[in-house]
């Protein structure tokens, strides 16, 4: 920034330039559609608190090749008031062709300045894009690919100093339980989403002091620069990975008390964390999702003797969701997520794309939960968290094969039901010591298998057995998967294929190879009658051929 702003000194000696806008540095180089140009801006005027919209903002305003009409904001990155300020812009062309541009300077709301018009070409590249919605099962990038998540939480990284009572050692190994070791081992096990929070240990972008985590330095200034830095890290290594985050923002510093959702000063303060949260991070294709709140409804009865109105948490949703798609260019999916309480009218607020809540103790009750919510509310559904036991009171080992059972069904759960990314467990210190990301790849194998055969295209077909069967016809593949909850082994599967034919039938190999086996062909007519030998508590995976 110094050595920015010290060339554009000797430049305003060169030229006399004038006017609070002094100065657009546009990218060096060539600009990739669905990659990243980056702006800086230099401004001259005054402010107190140059975070704060209502005092100083830098927006960007574009026009795609298309005619669309785009606005971004921009950063603040230093400088003083009254003197030579810089700010930047990210931007993601998810267009290719000429964009033309300009950068508007206000303070207090009042336009004061902007720069001349510029343009730049985005030629085309070998990016995806952002995710967005599409139907059920699905999700889609810009280019038209195809997406689903299977991967597991990884809200934060190590604590210097862990609550849980029986596993603090193994949390507060911070050698491995951080970014940049669990984000390579979730991809090379095949994960391709994860969860992240933001709160006052994990980016704490807007806290001062007391982290609990020594990654974080104490600061007076209203933004924190290691936490913004450690995000910019990890987001750029998530993007090396090819890995989407639910990014869950949280309140920020702030108490999430009642008058949280109605006082005009908390609400303008959230949006200008919301419009440096897309300022900063939103050009990325990393960005899968925007999450506001982790489960909601705990904060709502957090004091139980006196809930927060679920009126009032509803209405701060419609707002900020509202507001947060007004200031993101690139469109990235809202959600939002609950424990197990409903608020009514959440499940409906328009700007929130995609619902979303925590099942703990119920696993078996997945399947039907996706079922029910996507129908009801017309809008995709995702388990953002999944296990056998949230009670971290508990010792986990006196149950570790329950747990790890729960790890693997809330996987093929979510491949073989419409939702657009599979559960996600939690406790991911406590899997990766047992060795479980190993059961991500088979999931995510299977995942893609299906993708592939019907471009995108997914329909539940019946399955059924002595205990648990699901089915999914994509183009001229069915997938079936079977878990075997019953204390007899399962031998035999009906499913519904309607008509009459032959199919060639092959074994994914869940354990260990990762593959189809065994495959041998058999006619059928309206169900396939398919013979297995699933022992209790085990799993098979079957795919066909018709």
């Amino acid at each position: 920034m110094r050595r920015v702003l010290a060339l554009f000194a000797l430049m305003m000696v060169a030229t006399g330039l004038q006017g609070q806008i002094r100065a657009v540095f546009p990218p060096q180089g060539e600009v990739e559609e669905y990659g990243r140009a980056d702006f800086t801006v230099v401004v001259r005027g005054e402010f107190g608190n140059p975070y704060l919209q209502e005092e100083a903002a830098v927006d960007m305003l574009l026009t795609a090749p298309s005619g669309k009409e785009l606005l971004l904001p921009c950063f603040y990155e230093g400088g003083e008031s009254r003197s030579n300020s810089q700010w930047s812009a990210r931007f993601m062309p998810q267009e290719a062709g000429e964009y033309r541009y300009r950068f508007v300077y206000r303070e207090g709301g009042e336009e004061k300045d902007r720069s001349a018009e510029g343009t730049f070409t985005a030629v085309k590249g070998l990016g995806e894009g952002i995710l967005h919605t599409d139907g059920d099962w699905i999700l889609r990038f810009d280019r038209g690919t195809p997406f689903r998540g299977v991967g597991e939480n990884i809200c934060w990284e190590s604590r210097d100093s862990d609550d849980s009572k029986f596993f603090k050692e193994l949390h507060e190994q911070g050698d491995k339980y951080n970014y940049d070791y669990m984000l390579p081992k979730l991809a090379e096990n095949g994960g391709n989403f994860t969860r992240f929070w933001m709160n006052n240990w994990n980016f704490p972008i807007d806290f001062q002091t007391r982290f609990n985590n020594r990654r974080y330095i104490p600061t007076s200034d209203y933004m924190n620069q290691s936490a913004l830095q450690r995000l910019d890290h990890v987001i750029a290594l998530a993007e090396r990975l090819d890995i989407r985050i639910m990014l869950c923002m949280g309140p920020g510093n702030a108490r999430t008390d009642a008058s949280f959702f109605t006082d005009p000063a908390a609400k303008a303060r959230y949006r200008n964390r919301l419009r440096y949260i897309v300022a900063r991070w939103g050009y990325s294709g990393a960005i899968g999702m925007w999450e506001f709140f982790n489960e909601i409804d705990n904060i709502q009865f957090r004091d139980a003797d006196n809930p927060i109105p679920a009126a009032d948490i509803v209405a701060w949703h419609a707002e900020m969701a509202a507001y947060l798609k007004s200031i993101d260019p690139f469109g990235h999916i809202v959600t939002t997520s609950i424990s197990h309480r409903d608020l009514e009218g959440l499940n409906s607020v328009p700007d929130i794309d995609l619902n979303q809540k925590h099942i703990y103790r119920n696993t078996k009750d997945i399947p039907a939960t996706i079922l029910d919510y996507s129908a009801r509310f017309g809008k995709p559904y995702v388990i953002g968290e999944a296990g056998y036991e949230w009670d971290w009171n508990l010792n986990f080992n006196d149950f570790a094969e329950e747990m790890d059972r729960d790890f693997r069904k809330e996987l093929w759960y979510g491949v073989f039901n419409p939702t657009p990314v599979a559960p996600m467990s939690w406790w991911w210190e406590f899997f990766e010591d047992r060795d479980m990301m190993r059961y991500i790849l088979p999931a995510r194998i299977v995942s893609e298998m299906m993708l592939s055969a019907g471009r995108g295209e997914f329909e539940r077909i019946e399955a059924s057995c002595s205990s648990e069967a699901y089915a999914v016809r994509c183009g001229d593949q069915a997938f079936v998967y079977i878990y075997n909850a019953s204390e007899l082994p399962v031998q035999r599967v009906e499913v519904e294929l309607g008509g009459k034919g032959s199919v060639v039938i092959g074994e994914f190999d869940i354990e260990e190879q990762h593959r189809v086996r065994h495959r041998h062909r058999t006619s059928y007519r309206n169900t396939l009658a398919l013979t297995t030998n699933v022992a209790p508590g085990g799993e098979a995976v079957y795919v066909l051929d018709l």
